[in-house]
């Protein structure tokens, strides 16, 4: 029997779909509710708020770096910052998933690092967190690692330039 060229291609394109949609869920979500003006984030609770002025619109519980207590002073010292900060980019390509970076270091890090002689480091994100770390406590070099799925969230509801304020 011979199918029709159009039957084949709409059974193939069917089959890439239906495959494309079984890949581990939805990567990149939309949202379309109130405007998240605002991230605050208690490293001390583990609790990142997802706030429209002073309402909570989500929140979540995160792992930090490996020695998360005190405010990030130098590259690879597995500290989180703390203070204000500003989301300066979403990385769609990410080996953490996907992720929302913070506007880490500022000058006032930079000069800092600098008079003890050191790089302030940099590449400071929220994330995903990869299938060898789940469950793992503190693990990152000074990031906010969430679940994937909840990172799919943030990464749809933050625009760069939110503000975020770390508080110990």
């Amino acid at each position: 029997m011979n199918v029709p060229v159009m039957t084949r291609r709409a059974a193939l394109l069917g089959g890439v779909s239906l495959l494309a949609a079984c890949g581990g869920g939805p990567r990149f979500l939309t949202y379309d509710g109130p405007a998240v003006t605002s991230i605050v984030v208690y490293k001390g609770r583990r609790k990142l708020h997802l706030m429209h002025e002073a309402e909570i619109l989500k929140t979540y519980d995160f792992e930090l770096g490996f020695a998360p207590v005190g405010h990030k002073q130098i590259e690879g010292d597995g500290k989180t910052p703390e203070g204000l900060y500003y989301i300066d980019r979403k990385n769609p390509n990410s080996s953490f998933h996907l992720s929302v970076g913070i506007s880490y270091p500022n000058a006032e890090d930079r000069a800092r690092a600098a008079a003890i002689g050191h790089s302030p480091g940099g590449d400071i994100f929220i994330h995903g967190t990869p299938r060898a770390f789940r469950g793992d406590r503190d693990w990152t070099w000074g990031c906010l690692a969430v679940s994937n799925s909840e990172i799919e969230v943030i990464y749809s509801m933050v625009r760069v330039g939110t503000p975020i304020w770390l508080y110990p």
